[in-house]
């Protein structure tokens, strides 16, 4: 372990290479299905495998999901797009070279604005984001000595979104992969599923001294198959390359594998020069225009993405900033909480009923949103309930909205009814029940009388045990007041 007066001397460079298969139902050149799960070599065909005299076509809808990532990202929209072949030879890519962006990305630029855990905000900048298709996929069966090769995943379509050399801690880039994970769902272009290899991250790391202009040699790291392993990786390269430093040992620029049982990383190959896979032209494509009536209707087609959202819920309704951030962290629960507010004024007894008992029963069941039976309208109803009085949250929590789980049909107000649970707030009703109380514990009455004014909890719990629950407890407190102080 280095010592932090060590560390301290030095900056972490990190830059994201993100992988987001795009969620269309055919592949990116060809009309082979990109279902995942399937038995291997399912999904190919001739053109997926290269086979001479086969010619690919471009997939309109991965055009289109790229171009929103590069609307959500304020990135400049390339019009007229030019496909590449990148050569390079490994048992998984069928053709021998993968047909990518050289010079030309669809996307050029823009900007991911992430929270960081302290609160404190920071954007991202990108280099570009491309279009390019998937390699297959190398399987090591227990066991088994030959390494098998499933092409199925060959040919799915992928963006590839770069960023700059921005991030300076793990932490900054765990926050930049939550949120890139939270902007392709938001816009439905791919599940971002890390353990299916529908997201993946490969990281460009290097450090120089702090105070320096120039940067370090960068060494890039795959095979991380989560945000926390993303995490790990780049902590354990940082201590790794100032201890090399420290050492007077030269940095390799090369690609390294991590081990996520150990946390380390360990050298694979050196790594390539942009000329080693000899880019060109891919000949058998068409560039692809993205004309001006296009592009606008992709545009229209956007829809709210989560900072919109989050800067809505708390300039709009008020909330604290953590509230909106647990609400816009799922777009289903974003737009079921949008509904809602939609419904009832009060916007904050929406989110506390959104982060408590629905987001406990969610996940008690493990369900999404879409699978919860309460709608909006019954939802906005039980609040209204409690807001006029009618019932208190400790009633409609723990009695109404059980029932609400489990009956679908009745209205908030007919269950309260049904089970006698209406709050009483007649003061003429409610001002026995307090005296009652006062009278059976003479000792506390002057105990709270001497200064123990705590005590006004006790007195209020054995009101609304008496009163079965039902006594409104502001008009039990005010009578509560008026008798002990007097």
């Amino acid at each position: 372990m280095l010592s932090a007066e060590i560390k301290n001397k030095y900056e972490l460079v990190v830059g994201l290479e993100v992988h987001a298969q795009l969620l269309t139902q055919s592949k990116m050149y060809t009309s082979d299905s990109t279902e995942f799960g399937n038995l291997p070599n399912t999904h190919i065909s001739v053109v997926t495998l290269g086979h001479p005299g086969t010619l690919p076509k471009v997939n309109r809808k991965a055009v289109e999901y790229a171009i929103k990532m590069g609307l959500a990202c304020n990135s400049h929209i390339t019009r007229t797009n030019i496909f590449a072949r990148k050569n390079y030879f490994y048992p998984d890519l069928p053709k021998g070279y993968q047909i990518t962006q050289d010079k030309n990305p669809i996307c050029v630029g823009g900007e991911v604005p992430v929270t960081l855990p302290d609160g404190s905000k920071k954007s991202v900048a990108l280099t570009r984001i491309h279009m390019e298709e998937d390699a297959g996929k190398s399987m090591h069966l227990a066991g088994e000595a030959d390494t098998l090769v499933d092409f199925n995943r060959a040919g799915v379509p992928l963006i590839e979104i770069v960023s700059e050399p921005d991030i300076r801690s793990s932490e900054e880039a765990y926050a930049y992969l939550v949120e890139i994970k939270k902007l392709v769902r938001y816009l439905e272009i791919c599940d971002g599923n890390m353990e299916e290899g529908s997201l993946r991250c490969d990281a460009n790391v290097s450090v120089r001294l702090h105070g320096a202009k120039e940067y370090g040699k960068k060494v890039e790291v795959k095979n991380m198959n989560s945000f926390r392993n993303v995490s790990r990786a780049i902590e354990h390269e940082f201590e790794r390359q100032i201890d090399l430093i420290e050492r007077g040992v030269e940095i390799i620029s090369e690609t390294r594998t991590f081990d996520a049982n150990t946390g380390t990383t360990a050298g694979m190959r050196t790594k390539e020069d942009l000329n080693d896979y000899r880019y060109f032209p891919e000949p058998d494509l068409s560039p692809v225009i993205v004309s001006e009536e296009w592009l606008e209707s992709v545009r229209a087609a956007m829809p709210s993405l989560p900072r919109e959202l989050h800067h809505k819920f708390v300039h709009e309704f008020g909330l604290p900033e953590y509230d909106a951030g647990v609400l816009t962290d799922s777009k289903e629960i974003a737009l079921y909480f949008e509904a809602l507010c939609g419904l009832t004024n009060n916007y904050k007894a929406a989110s506390n009923w959104m982060m408590g008992p629905v987001k406990s029963y969610l996940n008690e069941l493990t369900l999404n949103i879409q699978d919860f039976p309460i709608n909006p309208e019954r939802l906005a109803a039980l609040i209204s309930l409690i807001d006029e009085g009618k019932v208190n949250f400790s009633v409609a929590s723990q009695k109404i909205y059980p029932v609400m789980l489990e009956n679908t049909a009745k209205s908030p107000l007919e269950i309260a009814q049904e089970l006698n649970l209406i709050q009483e707030s007649n003061e003429d009703s409610i001002k026995p029940l307090v005296e009652s109380v006062l009278a059976e514990n003479p000792a506390k009455v002057a105990e709270y009388k001497s200064g123990k004014k705590g005590l006004m909890g006790m007195f209020m719990g054995q009101v609304m045990k008496k009163s079965q629950g039902k006594a409104d407890p502001k008009v039990a407190t005010k009578i509560l007041t008026e008798l002990l102080d007097n």
